[in-house]
């Protein structure tokens, strides 16, 4: 399918904009793509919604250039020093490691659901409410006392595998799934997003990389991709540093009210005939 370059450049936005807010930003992606036309559920579509996301990864590598490259340098240096194996920054990185895996062994034995019915705007609608539920029991109730030095193996692990909520019911938002999750542990609100940060890298790089091939090979072209993906990456970069300002003194309701008013507006263009699931 053909994506023309505005299309591109706006789903970049898009995706700059909701790819780390708790808002979902697959939700919105298929929600523009099917006001514009474009057929959610092709494969080349799919694949171009993928690919734009390395573009909001390189910002969250670029925006925590120096936490990332202090985290491998202690990586490597443990792998080939026992002895600096007790590091934290050692341990944190092989955390990420471990706490990824649980949603690529979920996508790939998923991915027919993901790509066939759970891709229906009817269940970003639905996903939309229940991750809204979510968030604002895990604001009201998580006791946000705990700060990013005190994020165990268990915490890693735990917020990686809520990544699964987001992978099969788009709308549920993977950094609402994931924050929301870090709080429920106890987490402070920032600790929870920078947790989120790091665990979206491996995740959502792999599944750029795995789709890449239907994205070139469906006929999207190079232009549009590399279109989609620069802005992506300056939006994003410019959303990362807002987000983590906001979390530091704010509650999430806003993301909460935003949410249900998009589900309640994303029923009535479906009811009325002006999107198809």
């Amino acid at each position: 399918m053909t994506i023309d370059i505005w299309q591109a450049a706006l789903l970049g936005v898009v995706e700059g904009v909701t790819e780390f807010l708790p808002v979902s930003s697959t939700g919105h992606l298929k929600i523009v793509e099917g006001l514009l036309g474009l057929d959610v559920a092709d494969d080349s579509v799919v694949g171009f919604t993928a690919v734009i996301q390395v573009g909001a990864i390189a910002a969250v590598l670029v925006f925590f250039a120096r936490d990332i490259a202090r985290l491998a340098t202690a990586w490597l240096r443990g792998l080939g020093d026992r002895g600096r194996r007790a590091d934290p920054d050692y341990r944190f990185a092989w955390w990420i490691v471990w706490a990824t895996v649980p949603v690529v062994v979920a996508g790939l034995l998923a991915k027919p659901l993901v790509d066939g019915v759970l891709a229906s705007l009817w269940v970003v609608a639905g996903s939309l409410v229940a991750g809204s539920v979510f968030m604002w029991c895990a604001d009201r109730f998580g006791r946000h006392d705990r700060p990013e030095s005190d994020i165990t193996l268990v915490d890693a692990l735990a917020v990686g595998a809520a990544q699964i909520l987001a992978l099969l019911f788009p709308g549920f938002s993977r950094s609402g799934a994931t924050i929301s999750t870090g709080l429920f542990r106890g987490l402070d609100r920032v600790a929870a997003t920078r947790l989120s940060f790091f665990l979206s890298i491996p995740a959502l790089t792999g599944a750029g990389i795995y789709e890449l091939k239907d994205a070139v090979g469906g006929g999207v072209g190079v232009v549009p991709l590399v279109t989609g993906t620069v802005v992506s990456f300056v939006v994003a970069y410019a959303t990362i540093a807002w987000l983590l300002r906001y979390v530091a003194r704010h509650t999430f309701d806003l993301f909460v009210a935003y949410r249900l008013g998009l589900a309640v507006l994303l029923v009535v263009l479906l009811s009325s005939g002006v999107l198809t699931a």
